[in-house]
């Protein structure tokens, strides 16, 4: 009875390391999902690095308590499988928003995101930013337009300085 006790406190402590480390949960109800349309969920989310998994309702309770995530219990009835990513917080709410679009069985119920639990809209909202790269790229081009503008003034105040310079030695020839 003792391993058995312990073997759940280990379990609950794996659920609450995971979800601490995330960048993202996003809790979805599977019912109604046949073994394909499982199966490629699942390889979807293994494709972008997301770890989804099946937990005991029991056991998450006790993890997202530890966790100081109570107000995400009242999201953990019925069959509940978590998505989760250490990388990429827009990854599991992108896959699931997608993917229940096609299979309308998939029910997205509520997410974890900066240790702040958002419901189903936060979880569409996450969904809808632009992939990690696109919003790096998008900040970088922000930050690229003033440089250009200051190395382009700075260009121009150095031309106009030799042409200063040029005017000034023909004359000087003259």
């Amino acid at each position: 009875m003792g391993s058995k006790l312990e073997a759940k406190k280990q379990l609950v402590q794996e659920i609450k390391d995971n979800i601490s480390n995330s960048q993202a949960v996003v809790l979805v109800d599977y019912r109604g999902l046949n073994v394909e349309e499982v199966t490629e969920l699942r390889k979807k989310f293994r494709e972008a690095g997301v770890q989804y998994k099946v937990y005991k309702n029991t056991m998450m309770r006790f993890a997202f308590k530890d966790a100081g995530l109570e107000d995400f219990n009242k999201y953990l009835t019925g069959p509940n499988a978590i998505a989760y990513s250490l990388e990429d917080a827009v990854a599991p709410a992108k896959i699931s928003y997608e993917f229940s679009k096609e299979h309308k069985n998939l029910e997205i119920k509520a997410g974890v995101v900066d240790g702040k639990v958002i419901d189903f809209e936060g979880v569409k909202s996450l969904a809808d930013l632009p992939p990690k790269e696109v919003l790096i790229a998008q900040v970088l081009g922000g930050l690229n337009g003033p440089i250009s503008g200051f190395a382009n003034v700075l260009q121009a105040n150095i031309r106009n300085l030799v042409y200063a310079l040029n005017a000034i030695k023909e004359k000087k020839e003259q």
